[in-house]
């Protein structure tokens, strides 16, 4: 091997390191603008972007443990239980023990919880409408993206 391609490979593995030419940074700071977008609608709710999801959930499968919930949501329990306990104390959630096994917390909706999905209902058109993409864009993000969280 000589010096140019040694340079050319020292060259191709520094330029591995650039921010330009990494994949989760467009992710990431994706995301965080998305979030930043639901913010305004979600403080309407009374609701922080993870409340909201973990609400979306539960509208959709009332009555799931935490542990599915986590599952679910792709959070661990650290995450999970004092975000559940802050909706518990807003009176959105009621969380309890199972009866066959006192380890497992089955999450359930409050009367409270159920009335918030009404006012919640225009929070994905409100959203859409804050993005640039056509239907098909968007179904193909959506499409890509679950392929890496499943892989």
């Amino acid at each position: 091997m000589n010096y140019g391609q040694i340079r050319n490979k020292a060259d191709e593995t520094e330029s591995s390191l650039l921010l330009s030419n990494q994949l989760c940074f467009p992710l990431y700071s994706a995301s965080r603008k998305i979030i930043r977008m639901y913010t305004p609608f979600l403080n309407e709710l009374e609701l922080t972007y993870t409340q909201y999801i973990t609400m979306l959930v539960l509208w959709e499968n009332d009555g799931l443990s935490v542990k599915d919930l986590g599952n679910k949501l792709y959070l661990d329990s650290g995450t999970l239980t004092p975000l559940l306990k802050k909706l518990e104390k807003q009176g959105i959630i009621i969380r309890k023990r199972n009866s066959e096994d006192e380890r497992n917390v089955i999450v359930f909706l409050s009367e409270k919880g159920k009335s918030l999905k009404q006012k919640a209902l225009d929070v994905p058109q409100r959203i859409s409408s804050c993005i640039d993409l056509n239907m098909k864009d968007v179904m193909e993000l959506k499409r890509l993206l679950t392929v890496i969280l499943d892989g």
